[in-house]
């Protein structure tokens, strides 16, 4: 490493950020990357650890130490060199990422880790910043054609790497716009959308095409502006030489409890995806907002999270977050990597102004005349892993609108009816991530990715899944592959 003690002589320094007050009152991205000088030197606290952790607990298994040298070394553009050759999309994960890599950095065991996320942030923006990142259209082109169904983070790195490849790749997706999750689903203030844009310029640039407003076995989500197109899965595989299906793990869980079918209750995806059509300037958005209510979000994920601080900016008159697990552990005595599912989080969205609670069921919704007014809990208690309902417990809170944001069980299974895939015992698309059928479903000529194969996950999984999907189908396509995996 450039600077052999700078993890003794420098502390972890977070990114600016605009104070909640303020921010509450726009949809803009509020953080800032880390000026270049500052990256360096968080750059130097990387430790010569002998064993980089930090790879391994990064999905991508982006090369950390080499980067976090050369941004260091001020040699940024071999930086963003080093950062693409294991990651399409680092202004994704720079931005939404948890950053696991930072959970299993071996300085997080005494200290505040390696502020890795930071450095990857300030990476990319820079090469952006300087024109750095080019198409890279191949000059020999395969003459096989490749359908990807499903616009997220898993099917856009895939189609990348396939069109690098030199195959010629179309893009399906359902919605109005190209994005999956990351278009309808993160919001503006945390990945702006313009962030998405000009990646997708750059893979036009390099081939792929994409085809909006089709969808599937399933009805499209159009803007007005398109006429849908639903998709025959038999025709698709007869027209392309490989299918891969990157569709999100879209199905909720819901919450079969009395008074569900009251006007109030939603799915958190609804909710959120909603705001970012706000945002995109479409006209006619259904009127589901947060303004003047008093909102309970059912669930303590990103999602819930994402709920409150879109809340705060429609200006809710009060936020509840429900956690049916208890407390995890004080921050101080947070257990290291691979615990990390069970540190304390405290997101930009709660330092916005929330009331959380920990280990509440919901029983009930009450209101009248099909109106949601209030909903009913009660404290659990967990032992051997079982719930129990403290007597005595049962309480009630005033709710004018419920978010439902606790996770997701399982992609669209008429998709993958549709194509006769095999399932897993979870409902996701059946199909191995080693060997020779690497990401090959039941069907022939069909792969699955992302969270359509692994379910519910994170958008560096995504992008992982993604580009071993891609190198296993060029190999099923042309014998050998030269992607790296």
């Amino acid at each position: 490493m450039g600077k052999i003690t700078g993890f003794m002589e420098y502390q972890r320094l977070e990114e600016a950020h605009e104070a909640p007050a303020e921010r509450k009152k726009h949809y803009h991205e509020f953080s800032r990357r880390l000026p270049d000088v500052q990256a360096a030197v968080q750059g130097a606290r990387c430790m010569d650890c002998g064993i980089p952790f930090c790879m391994n607990g990064c999905p991508v298994n982006n090369i950390i130490p080499d980067f976090n040298d050369l941004v260091y070394k001020q040699d940024w553009q071999r930086a963003i060199e080093t950062l693409h050759s294991t990651n399409n999309f680092p202004e994704f994960t720079g931005r939404i990422c948890p950053a696991p890599c930072e959970e299993a950095c071996v300085l997080r065991i005494t200290n505040d880790p390696v502020g890795i996320k930071s450095i990857e942030h300030a990476i990319i923006d820079k090469a952006w910043e300087e024109g750095w990142v080019d198409p890279l259209p191949v000059k020999v082109k395969t003459g096989k054609r490749v359908a990807i169904v499903g616009s997220g983070p898993s099917g856009l790195a895939c189609a990348q790497q396939l069109a690098r490849a030199g195959h010629q790749v179309v893009v399906f997706e359902k919605n109005d716009r190209i994005g999956g999750l990351l278009r309808y689903g993160i919001p503006d203030f945390k990945l702006e959308k313009s962030t998405i844009e000009r990646r997708l310029e750059q893979m036009r640039a390099e081939g792929v095409e994409f085809k909006t407003n089709h969808s599937v076995s399933d009805a499209p989500v159009g803007n007005g502006n398109s006429t849908p197109v639903i998709l025959d899965a038999a025709t698709i595989t007869d027209e392309f030489d490989a299918v891969v299906l990157t569709g999100g793990a879209e199905q909720p869980r819901d919450l079969p409890v009395p008074g569900r079918e009251l006007n109030g209750v939603h799915f958190a995806m609804d909710f959120l995806a909603l705001q970012n059509r706000r945002m995109a300037g479409d006209k006619k958005v259904q009127d589901l907002l947060a303004t003047n209510k008093h909102v309970v979000i059912i669930g303590g994920g990103d999602t819930g999270s994402d709920c409150v601080g879109t809340s705060n900016r429609q200006g809710a008159k009060s936020i509840v977050q429900f956690e049916l697990l208890p407390m995890p552990p004080d921050l101080t005595n947070n257990p290291v990597w691979p615990y990390w599912p069970q540190r304390l989080r405290t997101s930009s969205s709660h330092e916005e102004g929330v009331n959380r609670d920990w280990a509440v069921a919901t029983k009930r919704f009450v209101g009248a005349q099909g109106k949601l007014q209030k909903l009913v809990a009660a404290r659990v208690a967990w032992k051997d892993g079982r719930m129990q309902e403290l007597p005595g417990t049962e309480f009630e809170m005033p709710a004018d609108l419920v978010l439902l944001a606790m996770g997701f069980i399982s992609p669209v299974q008429r998709v993958l009816d549709a194509f006769g895939i095999d399932k897993d015992a979870r409902g996701n698309a059946k199909a191995l991530t080693e060997g020779r059928s690497a990401y090959a479903t039941t069907a022939p000529k069909v792969y699955a990715a992302g969270d359509m194969r692994r379910g519910q996950s994170l958008v560096v999984w995504a992008i992982r899944e993604g580009r071993q999907c891609a190198r296993a189908v060029d190999e099923f396509l042309m014998g050998t592959s030269l992607l790296p995996r």
